[in-house]
């Protein structure tokens, strides 16, 4: 692997730190404001896409180490896996903020300058946390993400917002807690903590040891990354504006969580030594409890974004269950679920927030015949839902279908089932809704009531690339490719050769 010494990842988590003070001294311009952020995530952007090809070919971009405390150092490397964090965040911001600076001046939001700050400061803090070359870096982004994301929850600034605000910090803080105890003890017992694939704790410890230090690990990630029981903080949440919530679900805060599950599983602990302490099936129970129960909770829901919010619960753990299952299809499959679930829900969410703006309604009984106002909102809502659900040709199905074959590659072909009976329960969540927005109500004219196109074409845009992602995965952002170059560095070459894969 050839390392090119770069300043370009510690510029890329730059770029919105510098944006975001920008931001907060433009509150009285809010123009000038909204210029900055709009510079900012096309910069991002460009830096992270910049070394896309060099990663593709095998190179990793790295940051001279700065050293903090005696053996914690900044350090940021740009490998393989990090770009798909990374050009998922930086892509997705620039239509988020185009959907943002409209949405927020529509619904006459206050505070609009805290909020694109902290919005800045949250892309920072994810991109760090994907070039994060240690533990040390990858937890200070970590929690600069918790901080920065509690403002946005209680942006409404009423009761029920500074309730949710409160609950999600309880939850994340005490994550967060965990996690530090399982660096620090890491730290103690491996001659260093930077990610390597495969892992670096094999033989540091005794089993239980180990044991203990993974299940910290997945109890202070499995916080952000939804996992039941620690879920609870996620369906609060959706009293944030749909932006927001976006952001929640799409492009930071919980993929955070399940980016840094495959971190820990992949590049900490590696599958070698998940499989001999046995943790791998605890961690894929784990997986299966919450894509099943998340389903059921979201077939329970009315509101829309709380059903949306209990999808996410349940689509997150298929990322999981493939880092469980170690084999290098799942690990695939889990990598580009990050990617594909990304795009699909920001897609719903836009369309979430389009119809509250338009109609102000947002339970699902009251959407009859708002799919027939608004035809391009609801044609988008129907592809993301479908995709979620895994419908062939869209992206959804593309990951799902990589987890099932690494679930039969592992030896563990129960899982299949799993796949397949979450994936009915995503039709069943999802149709109603369908079938309410095109096809109840009173059989009468209605007039086209989309709204403006700041709204309607970034939704219109994640939609497409929804698709594109399952039709063409290799070309298209090369996702696809970066799933595979990641998921065959942690898998060693004998395992998949043992599998019978050929990823």
């Amino acid at each position: 692997m050839n390392e090119i010494v770069s300043s370009k990842p510690l510029l890329a988590v730059g770029v919105s730190l510098l944006a975001a003070a920008l931001i907060s001294l433009s509150g009285q311009r809010p123009n000038l404001r909204d210029t900055w952020t709009f510079l900012a995530a096309f910069v991002k952007c460009g830096l992270v896409f910049s070394m896309l090809p060099a990663v593709l070919d095998g190179s990793t971009f790295e940051s001279y180490p700065l050293e903090i405390l005696p053996g914690w150092s900044l350090h940021f490397r740009a490998d393989a896996f990090g770009m798909v964090f990374a050009l998922l965040a930086s892509s997705l911001w620039i239509l988020t903020s185009v959907y943002s600076v409209r949405y927020m001046r529509e619904t006459s939001h206050g505070h609009q300058t805290t909020y694109f700050s902290c919005f800045a400061i949250c892309i920072s803090a994810s991109i760090g946390i994907a070039f994060a070359a240690n533990l040390g870096t990858f937890f200070i982004f970590y929690e600069i993400l918790t901080i920065a994301t509690y403002p946005l929850i209680i942006h409404g600034r009423n009761t029920d917002a500074i309730k949710s605000g409160r609950q999600y910090l309880s939850y994340t803080l005490f994550g967060g807690q965990l996690l530090l105890i399982a660096i620090i003890w890491s730290a103690a017992i491996a001659p260093s903590t930077t990610f390597q694939p495969g892992g670096f704790l094999t033989g540091s410890a005794s089993d239980g040891t180990l044991r203990i230090i993974f299940v910290l690990f997945i109890i202070g990630l499995g916080v952000k990354a939804g996992l039941m029981p620690l879920h609870a903080w996620l369906p609060a949440a959706m009293v944030a504006p749909t932006p927001v919530s976006a952001l929640l679900h799409a492009v930071a805060v919980v993929k955070a969580g399940t980016f840094g599950l495959i971190r820990i599983t992949g590049y900490v602990f590696g599958v070698d030594l998940m499989k001999s302490l046995g943790v791998d099936t605890w961690l894929a129970i784990a997986a299966t409890v919450t894509i099943i129960l998340g389903s059921i909770r979201a077939l329970g829901e009315n509101h829309l974004k709380r059903r949306l919010a209990y999808s996410t619960i349940s689509q997150l753990s298929y990322i999981i269950l493939g880092a469980a299952l170690g084999s290098a299809y799942a690990l695939i499959g889990a990598i580009f679920h990050i990617v594909a679930h990304g795009f699909m829900k920001i897609t719903l969410f836009f369309c979430a927030g389009s119809i509250y703006i338009k109609t102000h309604k947002q339970y699902i009984h009251e959407l009859a015949g708002v799919g027939r106002t608004m035809p391009v909102t609801f044609t988008a809502f129907t592809l993301g839902a479908l995709g979620l659900a895994g419908m062939p040709l869209l992206a959804g199905f593309l990951s799902k279908w990589n987890l099932g074959l690494g679930a039969i590659a592992a030896h563990n072909p129960i899982y299949v089932g799993v796949l397949v009976v979450s994936g009915l329960f995503n039709f069943a969540y999802f149709f109603p809704i369908v079938q309410t927005g095109f096809f109840a109500g009173p059989d009468k004219r209605f007039s086209f009531q989309e709204p403006s196109i700041a709204l309607w074409l970034p939704l219109t845009v994640t939609a497409i690339v929804s698709t594109l992602l399952g039709v063409f995965p290799d070309a298209w952002f090369s996702f696809y490719r970066l799933a595979e170059q990641a998921a065959t560095s942690i898998v060693t070459p004998g395992e998949i050769m043992m599998a019978g894969e050929r990823p």
